[in-house]
């Protein structure tokens, strides 16, 4: 009886061993998606415990389940408005958030496409490329809002009315782009980049929207999360969370 009891109570200092690894749940924009894949990857060979479970999607989608309490330790935005809504509505501290990573706006189209760019107001965006034109929803999804932005700016968007479809993140986009379902479309540069069959035919100008900044932050689930402190700090300044963000094409904040 001695030995069966030692042997449970052995079991269970073993079991509560093995438990003692919180599973982390980190809520990033959908244009983080393979470099988030890798870092996590290259966390967890380091840290064998370590359950890392990325929710991409769009940063505004990802914002309003955090907000109806869904279980999240990180957020990882693809604009600051959506960080300071979760800020305003008390589920991020001001203190946790941290602009790590920026990002580029671009023109894209399939590969056999010839359509010709120019990002100055005189051209003539809307008759240089037949059919839609592809962004993330203009109201909500960062990609689409920096992409009104920037045709405001250039004063194209009138005369595109009716011809831009909204797609629910920028990889919705990117796709549609790559199936030929939309002429051209905008998104970020390193979206682009990941694809083999769209080109990228020109970029907006960085003044004509608002910088396209990434913020990272704990959420009030996370800063209980020790796990979470640790894959957070290892995202913010280790040198191959680093090396993965530039192989992607982001820039770092110095």
């Amino acid at each position: 009886m001695r030995i069966q009891h030692l042997t449970l109570m052995l079991a269970m200092v073993s079991a509560s061993g093995a438990a003692s690894a919180e599973t982390v749940k980190i809520y990033a924009a959908a244009s983080l998606t393979n470099a988030i894949a890798d870092i996590s990857a290259l966390y967890q060979k380091q840290h064998a415990e370590a359950e890392i479970v990325p929710v991409f999607g769009a940063s505004s989608a990802l914002a309003k389940q955090v907000e109806a309490g869904a279980s999240s330790d990180i957020f990882f935005s693809a604009d600051q408005d959506w960080m300071n809504y979760l800020v305003q509505k008390r589920k991020v501290q001001a203190s946790q958030v941290t602009p790590l990573l920026f990002n580029e706006l671009v023109l894209i189209s399939p590969l056999s496409a010839k359509i010709s760019f120019t990002a100055i107001p005189q051209f003539n965006f809307a008759q240089s490329f037949q059919g839609h034109l592809c962004t993330g929803q203009m109201e909500s999804v960062p990609v689409g809002k920096y992409a009104k932005q920037s045709l405001i700016k250039m004063n194209w968007l009138n005369s595109l009315r009716g011809r831009i479809v909204g797609t629910d993140d920028v990889r919705s986009a990117l796709a549609f782009v790559e199936r030929g379902e939309c002429q051209v479309g905008i998104v970020y540069k390193t979206d682009a980049l990941i694809s083999k069959k769209v080109k990228i035919i020109g970029a907006f100008p960085a003044n004509s929207h608002g910088p396209i900044v990434y913020p990272l932050a704990l959420t009030g689930q996370g800063q209980n999360n020790a796990d979470a402190v640790k894959f957070i700090k290892f995202v913010k300044t280790s040198p191959q969370a680093r090396q993965v963000f530039q192989k992607y094409g982001f820039k770092l904040k110095v």
